[in-house]
């Protein structure tokens, strides 16, 4: 059976963790990577790799895997379905992901190829134990506790702040699910620490949330892109109360992500054209291998 031929665009954390994922998976293939710099420098793991501007550089695609900042998410997928090339991504705006369902959808239909969408860990994968544990007690309420630990999409987002060299933003969680951001940025000469703070607190990223900022020299000295969640569900099962479910993991973020997103394109390659939430899928056409032998092993 033909590899899945997944290529890589954006190589930053989340893409190397990607080619990472592609390379330990038995059933796909790194078709290339796509950067706005198809320099190889600096990368030796990329030796053996196509390094493009272009994806149509890469020959034939089956997948490709949105490596980028979320807010580049909704133009790189409309670009590569508009050409018939399936897309994954960890999108993970929460309040904008039906939004982003809604436009991708019609251009993935109309060219036959398939998006999943908010295929990280979160959203994504806690997004199916969310599912499930509502499933098993219908009523009730489910709490989502994120951290401590260092979110990517939050750190980038406050990255492209005019005046930012570099930034941590660290998520804390209060409990029930509340949340404390704690972020901390490196400027650049001369930036005005008081507009920046502004900037980073009215993002729809932190708006909602206790948010903290503070200036530090070097953010590589605090950076770490280890995180958790606990995510927690006390409802009603029937008639029968006090039903508890608890989910707890601690990890690598961007490892942990790129991993998903293998798994969303490995499923990508199974599905009917259209867009997808991770919690659409069925999980059998997330796994690898032969799907007699893993209901033989998992049911």
């Amino acid at each position: 059976m033909d590899k899945i031929r997944i290529a890589v665009v954006g190589y930053g954390n989340i893409g190397r963790y990607s080619l990472d994922a592609i390379e330990a998976a038995p059933d796909a293939e790194c078709a290339g990577i796509v950067r706005r710099n198809p320099s190889k420098e600096g990368f030796p793991e990329l030796q053996n790799y196509k390094v493009v501007s272009d994806i149509s550089e890469l020959g034939k695609v089956d997948v490709a895997i949105l490596a980028t900042p979320s807010r580049k998410v909704e133009e790189n997928a409309l670009k590569f379905l508009s050409m018939g090339i399936s897309t994954v991504d960890s999108f993970d705006i929460h309040s904008e992901i039906c939004s982003l369902r809604s436009k991708l959808a019609p251009v993935a239909v109309e060219n036959g190829a398939v998006s999943v969408i908010s295929a990280g860990w979160d959203p994504g994968s806690d997004s199916v134990v969310r599912a499930l544990v509502q499933g098993l007690a219908p009523e009730g309420i489910t709490w989502t506790n994120f951290g401590p630990g260092r979110s990517m999409g939050h750190s980038v987002a406050v990255k492209a702040i005019d005046g930012v060299r570099d930034a941590l933003s660290m998520t804390i969680p209060v409990g029930t699910g509340i949340h404390r951001r704690m972020v901390y940025v490196e400027l650049e000469d001369g930036a005005d620490f008081a507009k920046i703070e502004a900037a980073i607190k009215a993002d729809p990223y932190f708006v909602h949330d206790e948010t903290h900022v503070q200036q530090v020299a070097s953010v590589a000295a605090l950076n770490d892109v280890g995180h958790g969640v606990n995510l927690v569900r006390k409802g009603v099962s029937g008639k029968t109360h006090n039903q508890n479910f608890e989910f707890n993991m601690s990890i690598n973020n961007p490892a942990l992500t790129a991993q998903v997103l293998v798994m969303a394109a490995r499923a990508a390659v199974r599905q009917k054209p259209g867009c997808y939430s991770l919690i659409e899928i069925p999980v059998i056409d997330m796994l690898a291998g032969d799907r007699e032998e893993l209901i033989r092993q998992l049911v």
